[in-house]
């Protein structure tokens, strides 16, 4: 299976900082879908040089593991020792603070056409230029960074009223441009677990189709949260199967048309996949 088609499937996207490489792989047999190798936020500035020498060596003994690198924003110095340190060995990295098509453009063209990029939507410029983000090519999804937006646009960082715009702006991005629907930002309560299942189910309802997590706890509670319900998975074996026969207009009330049936049919893929995984 090809890390594009992991990435797009993917649910539970774990953090892991770069300067921990003793985590690396306990980040990886966590039970998450795709691991984030951090050199941004998680690495103090005197550590990144290291970070990113951790990085390397992890990604050459280590190539076939779902891991993307978040690397630094493109308006900073970090950023070009970054996409130097990571050119022609990292297959996906995530770039944060990406506010133009421009910005995946020059990270593309530096890393190589083989890039994929998960963009990372912070600010209100990003948010307002989303639609452009996501139609650029090796874009594979958008995550939301919800705790830098909040600071961007001066609202609180659990306000999701107050994000529902910026939120929303996301999905409709992602599904004009046909990619994988977007990935929602960090709870920051790593304790109780059931306030990252709430999260991730507002997310889910809103059409994010998985979650970033801040430590090893919070994946269990995403991958519940993305997973189909029995009633949803009955639901849409009944639509399935008897979608083929043209005489059948209506099941228990609900009419039956094309984009039903398609919905039924992505229920049933997402549960194959955690079947899968």
């Amino acid at each position: 299976m090809s890390l594009h088609t992991v990435i797009n499937g993917a649910t539970s996207f774990l953090f892991v900082p770069g300067n921990r490489p003793e985590r690396f792989q306990k980040a990886h047999e966590s039970g998450t879908d795709i691991v984030i190798i951090d050199l941004e936020d998680a690495v103090a500035t005197a550590e990144k040089a290291q970070a990113r020498a951790n990085v390397r060596t992890w990604l050459l003994s280590n190539p076939t593991l779902p891991t993307v690198v978040r690397i630094n924003p493109r308006t900073t110095s970090a950023f070009e020792e970054d996409v130097h340190a990571l050119a022609g060995l990292a297959r996906a990295v995530m770039l944060p603070k990406a506010e133009t098509a421009e910005d995946i453009a020059e990270t593309v063209a530096t890393l190589g056409d083989g890039i994929l990029i998960v963009a990372l939507i912070e600010t209100a410029k990003g948010v307002l230029n989303a639609p452009q983000i996501a139609a650029s090519p090796r874009v594979a999804r958008l995550a939301f960074g919800n705790v830098d937006f909040a600071a961007d646009v001066q609202i609180k960082s659990d306000d999701n009223q107050a994000q529902l715009f910026a939120r929303s702006q996301l999905v409709l991005a992602c599904a004009a441009s046909q990619i994988a629907g977007p990935i929602d930002g960090v709870t920051t309560n790593i304790l109780d677990e059931s306030v990252t299942l709430h999260a991730a189910e507002y997310a889910r309802s809103l059409g994010f189709t998985g979650k970033l997590c801040v430590h090893p706890r919070q994946v269990a509670p995403v991958r519940r949260a993305y997973l189909p319900t029995e009633d949803e998975i009955a639901w849409a074996t009944a639509i399935v199967q008897r979608a083929s026969d043209s005489n059948v207009a209506t099941i228990d009330g609900q009419m039956i048309d094309r984009p039903v049936v398609l919905r039924a049919e992505q229920i049933l893929a997402q549960a194959a996949h955690a079947t899968l995984n």
